[in-house]
C-alpha cells in the first residue's frame, strides 16, 4: 500500500448525513488520500446499502450486521434475512455488532444477538466490528468465552482491558475521540497498545476528530487521528497511516 495512504476501518457513508454529496465525496476520497473504507451495517437496511456502496468503489467494502441499539423482538429472525449479504464478494466483516447499555434495550435480547453474530462470524470465518458501551463486564465475559478476531470498535474501556483484547487477537480501532481533551484513558491506551493492533476509523459522519469537532465527519479527516497517535509514539505522521492500513488489511485478509 501507498505510504501515507488512509485506511478508515469504520464508516458509515450510507448515513442522510450524506445523502447531498456522497459519490461527489467518495470520488474525491478515492481518488486522493483514501485507500480503503469499510462500511459498517447496523440494520438490515444499512447492511444491504453497506453492501451496494462496496460494489460501486473499488476500495469500499461491507460490513453486515445488527447494531445493539437496533436490535428488537425479531432480531433473531433477521439475521436469516442478512444470510445472503455474507455472499457477497466485498463482505469483509460481521458488524456493527455488540453492546450498548447506554440506552435502555433490553440487555439480555443484546447479549443473545451478540453471541449469535459472534457464532456466525466464526461459521463464516470472518472477523467482527464490535460496539461497546458503558457494557465493559458483559463485553469481557462474552469475549473471553466466544473468542472472535476482529476489531474493538471506539474503545472506551480501560488501559488493562485492551491489553486483554489484544491477547485474545483483537485489534483496537481508534478516531477522533482521541483529539478531545477529556480523552485521558483513551490516550493512555494508545500508548499501551502495540502498534500492529492499532486501526484508525472514522465513525463518520459522527466524531469529528479536533479541529473539526461537532462537523461532519469523513474519511480525509483521519489524518487528524494519526497526528496524535504519531506524537504518542514519536512517529511521523505518515508512519502511522502506513502501518494502521497495513493492519486493517490484515484483519480484513485485503
Amino acid at each position: 500500500m501507498e505510504a501515507g495512504k488512509i485506511a478508515d476501518t469504520h464508516a458509515h457513508y450510507d448515513d442522510p448525513a450524506f445523502d447531498r454529496d456522497r459519490d461527489e465525496l467518495l470520488r474525491r476520497l478515492f481518488a486522493g488520500p483514501v485507500e480503503l473504507i469499510v462500511n459498517q451495517g447496523t440494520t438490515l437496511a444499512t447492511s444491504e446499502e453497506s453492501v451496494r456502496l462496496s460494489e460501486r468503489y473499488p476500495g469500499m467494502y461491507a460490513a453486515v450486521g445488527l447494531h445493539p441499539e437496533c436490535v428488537g423482538e425479531n432480531s433473531l429472525e433477521e439475521l436469516e434475512r442478512l444470510l445472503p449479504l455474507y455472499d457477497c464478494p466485498k463482505t469483509v466483516a460481521v458488524g456493527e455488532i455488540g453492546l450498548d447499555y447506554y440506552y435502555d434495550n433490553p440487555r439480555d435480547l443484546q447479549k443473545a444477538v451478540f453471541c449469535a453474530q459472534l457464532d456466525l462470524a466464526k461459521e463464516k470465518n470472518l472477523p467482527v466490528t464490535i460496539h461497546d458501551r458503558e457494557a465493559h463486564g458483559d463485553m469481557l465475559e462474552i469475549l473471553r468465552k466466544k473468542q472472535p478476531k476482529g476489531i474493538l470498535h471506539c474503545f472506551s474501556g480501560s488501559r488493562d482491558m485492551a491489553l486483554e483484547m489484544v491477547e485474545m487477537g483483537l485489534y483496537i480501532g481508534f478516531g477522533g475521540v482521541i483529539t478531545f481533551k477529556n480523552a485521558r484513558k483513551t490516550v493512555e491506551t494508545a500508548l499501551a497498545v502495540p502498534l500492529e493492533r492499532i486501526v484508525l476509523e472514522t465513525d463518520c459522519p459522527y466524531l469529528a476528530p479536533v479541529p473539526f469537532r461537532g462537523k461532519r465527519n469523513d474519511s480525509s479527516l483521519i489524518v487528524h487521528v494519526a497526528k496524535k497517535i504519531a506524537e504518542l509514539r514519536g512517529l511521523s505522521e505518515e508512519e502511522v497511516l502506513s502501518l494502521t492500513a497495513e493492519n486493517a488489511r490484515r484483519v480484513y485478509a485485503l
